[in-house]
């Protein structure tokens, strides 16, 4: 506790450099030195033709049953980055990614902005969601994303002495916005316009837009020669 409060608590946004290349994003040194320090994740083996697909789930909106059912057909596994409310109130759909081989990824109990907290509330968050897990599904999880990307040496420090590996992405976009319904031929183009080796990709599975192109999205990534992995990074 005391070795963590000396850390740095200034917040940081996470932010990637995209090219239109298909080559692997990158980020400034001085913060992948510090996901390499505290075990942070955001891109996977940038040598091979690897992808891993990731979804947030603050909330439920009626398309993760689809997806799952598409990860299903073409036996795709991922992981799924979820909140306290959503597994409370989504226990079927929990339990149905884990019966389906999918891992269950931390999202934190109520989705704070994790620099803005102290350290109990912080333990609580991330333990919080642990607990939630052993307790209604005999599971546990070492992977943290940090809600709205937001973190701090202190943070990714907590994190990994708590035991988890804090999570990112290679690549995202503003899919979040429910009521912003753009069309799946959007969500399809926005993603296979930036895959890379070793992309990590961040999907928020409350978009009509991902639902609708996700079958797309994977024969296609498949088509490339990419494998996508189940998540174990």
């Amino acid at each position: 506790m005391e070795a963590l409060e000396k850390l740095s608590n200034t917040k940081l946004s996470w932010w990637i450099r995209l090219n239109n290349e298909n080559k692997p994003t990158t980020i400034p040194d001085d913060i992948r030195a510090l996901l390499e320090k505290y075990d942070g994740i955001f891109q996977g083996d940038t040598t091979k033709k690897v992808v891993y697909l990731t979804f947030d789930e603050g909330y439920e909106n009626g398309y993760t049953a689809k997806i799952l059912d598409i990860l299903k057909e073409n036996n795709v596994k991922t992981i799924f980055f979820v909140t306290g409310s959503y597994i409370d109130k989504n226990p079927d759909l929990i339990q149905r990614m884990i019966d389906e081989g999918h891992q269950i990824g931390n999202h934190t109990v109520n989705h704070p902005s994790l620099p803005d907290v102290g350290y109990e509330k912080l333990e609580d968050e991330l333990l919080g969601i642990d607990r939630k897990l052993y307790e209604k599904f005999g599971v546990s999880t070492k992977y943290m994303r940090p809600p709205s990307g937001e973190y701090s040496e202190r943070v990714l420090a907590a994190a990994q002495q708590l035991g988890y590996k804090t999570v990112f992405w290679s690549y995202a976009f503003d899919d979040w916005y429910a009521d912003k319904i753009r069309g799946a031929d959007y969500a399809y183009n926005k993603v296979m316009g930036n895959l890379h080796n070793g992309a990590v990709i961040l999907l928020h599975a409350v978009s009509k837009d991902n639902a609708d192109a996700l079958d797309r999205i994977i024969k296609d990534i498949k088509a490339q020669g990419y494998e996508i992995n189940p998540f174990d990074l």
